[in-house]
């Protein structure tokens, strides 16, 4: 087979899905393995925020290209995933992302946005797809502040996601996530796959440094996680390079055993 004929299957499950919990609408896509049809497998699923820039090269700073990263994926044998792609907000992104007080972005949205997905979209795409629907088989990602808000719903809910994926997050904007962190009780083992640019801005590696360190003395104290920290040392802030470590997260999220 060519790579093209592992290319995943793309569907937009709605152009505008309600989100009630914010009183908006967002775009809903699903990347599925690329023979989804052609069998009756269950799949673990991973929630992605930005969708915009997930598979679109004409997005303004560029995109992960996941889908193929997902053809390439799974040429290895490592495809067997179904990937939710969540439209941001826009305007609304910052304040949508953001699950604290600030003082310039006023009260975050975040804890409605998560609430959301926990209540609303999960459950719904458990339905519309053939899921593997357990802690271990959920996770979720994003970049930035679509990094932040995702490491924020696995701490605060411990018992729906089990897998993190966290490109540069936003960690600059609020000392609490750290604190959640060191309060953080996981009900089983959780996977955290932490990566960060080394010219990013000045604070930001040394602000994944730290979140590294409180997750890695939970380890020592017996906290059930597995936690993998990547660093690109000439990293900047943008797609290209979470673009590159995507399929490695992946891998080590989901098919590490």
């Amino acid at each position: 087979m060519t790579l093209t004929e592992f290319d995943p299957i793309i569907e937009v499950i709605e152009e505008a899905y309600e989100i009630p919990h914010l009183d908006a609408t967002r775009k809903i896509s699903a990347v599925l393995p690329h023979d989804y049809y052609e069998t009756d497998k269950h799949y673990p699923v991973l929630y992605l925020q930005d969708g915009q820039n997930l598979f679109n090269p004409s997005a303004p700073y560029g995109d992960w290209a996941i889908d193929k990263s997902m053809a390439k994926l799974a040429q290895e044998g490592f495809g067997d995933l179904i990937i939710i792609a969540v439209d941001h907000g826009e305007e609304e992104r910052i304040s949508e992302y953001l699950p604290y007080y600030h003082p310039r972005f006023g009260e975050g949205k975040g804890n409605f946005y998560i609430q959301f997905m926990i209540e609303k979209l999960i459950p719904y795409i458990n339905e519309k797809f053939r899921t593997l629907t357990d802690f271990e088989n959920t996770g979720i990602g994003g970049s930035s502040m679509g990094g932040l808000i995702s490491l924020h719903a696995g701490l605060s809910n411990p018992g729906v996601f089990g897998k993190l994926m966290i490109f540069s997050p936003s960690l600059w904007i609020s000392n609490k996530i750290f604190k959640s962190t060191k309060t953080f009780k996981p009900l089983e083992e959780s996977k955290i796959y932490l990566y960060s640019g080394g010219k990013e801005s000045v604070e930001h590696l040394p602000n994944a440094q730290k979140l590294g360190g409180i997750i890695k003395e939970k380890m020592i104290k017996g906290y059930h996680i597995d936690f993998h920290f990547s660093i690109n040392e000439h990293g900047n802030h943008a797609e290209v390079h979470w673009r590159e470590e995507f399929p490695k997260a992946v891998k080590w999220l989901f098919f590490k055993s």
